[in-house]
């Protein structure tokens, strides 16, 4: 069984003719890996649920975890049967869809260390597995990387490649490509050192390691590295855009979704904020933090480079999906990547080269004045930089970003991106952040609260070629879930109150909702059962970065608890209540 590439991608809205890069993705109704597709489209070409008739939409069977943290994981499906990794303890579920109300199967439990949990600056998340070959392969919060064998649950070998000592943890779905499994840590706020490492599917042993930060040779930059930009190029950047020693605990995760572009042998990555967040610790651009790389999936040597954030002064990680599309730009088409990006712009970028072609506000931005084409780089805003002592008020967008981690999802149907995102701002104060091991390194007090408008959220359709909003969803709360585009011109995402909706991807006209138990920040996904009917299936349960004050129940008078994400999140406690549920709907 083989993973799609998917993402054709066309500039009219009309229903275009089908291209070959189209043809490669033939739906076959499974869901084997949370981005969908190695383009990360998250787009569905089943069609028996259409924006005709979603409003028929009726649950079909639920699952109770029995967890109450937050729950970002996308189910995902292959041969009839659903895999469901939890949050902390990480037990991987699977469930029979060849029957009524799709029972249990078997449960695999990897009990991961539970010194793990204070390792997590944003709940004790998971975000989903990866099917490949009969086997189940997913990531453990207290560093570890386990393959399961799908039929029987048995465990295949588990590899432990993060230190939770030195602050590591692993949150991140992991992708399967040409037998590699590729697997990034976090820990940003902990003042760990970022890294992708792949490891061989078959046993587990680390084929290459490609660091975020140091020298060339630890970043696997070689004679085939070809950066776009002269900001790029030098020899040990990882060292020299530091103070001395500093990019030893720079940062620079790698814990957001991977793309892979199979014509051109790339793959396609971000990496997370540089630590600590007080930049006046760390003079420089601090590469190679805050950017996205193309790698040779063979050998994990870097071909490009580009950063979002030279110098990253909001907490901006560059982790976001990379939406890899083939798009006309300027009456050309062009292999490009498509990228929300948390600093508050949609990039859309040459993947061959890594040439920023476009880079358009999605949100209000009070940071930056654009981005310059001709450098790449963000134009500051220098009065709302962050400085020791002195609180810098109305940064926007906040330190989630204009979308954090939360997946978009492209129809190739319409042309449009959708995105789930926020409309979050805040004040911060610069304070010292001195290095323990294992240890929160931050270095800011941050206080969030809600952008212009007063609302929390939107949803967005977003066109890539027009470089602008086609329309928007306004809601009360950030929209926290990932998103799902299908051939039946429906987009689906929840809500952090817990409404799972479905909107007229054409229009944004609310065609269904249902209330689930608790807030929604998983992936939503959709799939053909074995009765050949379609269905669509998402993870509620509240937690994250931005549910931490309801899964943590932590105190709302403490507007700097969750990193300040509280302050902005006071009242999501009135509106929703914890507890991991599987939700599955179908046509009566």
């Amino acid at each position: 069984m083989s993973l799609p590439f998917g993402g054709a991608a066309y500039t009219q809205r009309a229903d275009p003719p089908v291209t070959a890069l189209q043809k490669a993705s033939d739906e076959d109704g499974q869901w084997l890996i949370s981005t969908k597709d190695y383009a990360n489209t998250r787009f569905s070409a089943l069609d028996q649920i259409k924006a005709e008739n979603v409003h028929d939409l009726r649950l079909n069977f639920t699952f109770s975890t029995g967890l109450s943290r937050g729950h970002e994981a996308a189910p995902i499906v292959a041969d009839n049967t659903m895999y469901i990794v939890t949050p902390y303890p990480n037990t991987l579920y699977a469930l029979d869809l060849t029957r009524p109300g799709a029972p249990l199967k078997w449960k695999y439990e990897p009990k991961p260390l539970s010194a793990a949990q204070g390792l997590a600056c944003c709940d004790v998340v998971n975000r989903g597995a990866a099917y490949s070959k009969g086997r189940i392969f997913f990531n453990t919060l207290d560093g570890q990387t386990v393959a399961v064998d799908a039929k029987t649950g048995n465990e295949i070998w588990k590899a432990r490649i993060g230190n939770i000592n030195l602050g590591e943890s692993i949150t991140m779905a992991p992708l399967i490509v040409k037998n590699k499994v590729l697997v990034g840590n976090s820990g940003g706020e902990f003042g760990v050192r970022g890294w992708l490492t792949a490891l061989d599917a078959g046993n587990g042993r680390v084929v290459w390691k490609a660091y975020s930060t140091g020298p060339d040779k630890d970043v696997l930059i070689g004679p085939r590295f070809k950066p776009f930009y002269p900001q790029d190029r030098g020899e040990d950047l990882g060292v020299a855009t530091w103070p001395p020693e500093a990019w030893k605990i720079g940062g620079g995760t790698v814990w957001g979704f991977i793309s892979y572009d199979p014509a051109l042998n790339l793959i396609y990555h971000g990496t997370a904020n540089p630590g600590p967040w007080n930049p006046e610790q760390r003079p420089g651009d601090n590469k190679w933090t805050a950017g996205v790389f193309a790698r040779d999936p063979d050998t994990g040597e870097a071909r490009w480079f580009y950063q979002w954030s030279p110098h990253d002064l909001y907490d901006y990680d560059g982790v976001n999906e990379n939406v890899l599309l083939d798009l006309s730009i300027n009456g050309q088409i062009r292999k490009v990547l498509v990228h929300p990006e948390r600093n508050g712009y949609v990039y859309v970028l040459d993947r061959t080269t890594g040439e920023v072609l476009s880079a358009t506000p999605f949100v209000h931005i009070t940071t930056t004045r654009g981005v310059d084409l001709k450098t790449g780089r963000p134009i500051e805003v220098h009065e709302k930089r962050p400085r020791f002592n002195t609180v810098v008020h109305d940064i926007c967008p906040a330190a989630p970003g204009g979308k954090d981690w939360q997946p978009s999802a492209y129809s190739p149907k319409t042309g449009w991106l959708y995105i789930p995102h926020q409309n979050i701002c805040m004040d911060e104060e610069g304070v010292e952040a001195n290095y323990i091991a294992g240890t929160p390194y931050v270095g800011a007090n941050v206080r969030m609260h809600a952008g212009p408008g007063g609302h929390r959220g939107e949803f967005t359709a977003w066109d890539p070629v027009a470089a602008k909003a086609v329309w928007k969803i306004r809601e009360k709360f950030p929209v926290w879930s990932g998103a799902l585009a299908t051939a039946g011109d429906v987009a689906f995402y929840g809500t952090m109150e817990g409404w799972f909706k479905a909107v007229n991807a054409r229009t944004g006209e609310l065609l269904w909702q249902f209330k689930c138990g608790s807030g929604i920040i998983g992936q939503p996904m959709t799939y053909r059962g074995p009765d050949g009917k379609q269905y669509v299936a998402t993870l509620s349960g509240v937690g994250g970065w931005s549910g931490a004050i309801v899964a943590g129940e932590l105190d709302s008078r403490d507007g700097t608890g969750a990193l300040g994400f509280i302050n902005a999140m006071t009242d999501l406690p009135e509106y929703t209540t914890r507890g991991g549920m599987l939700y599955v709907f179908a046509l009566p």
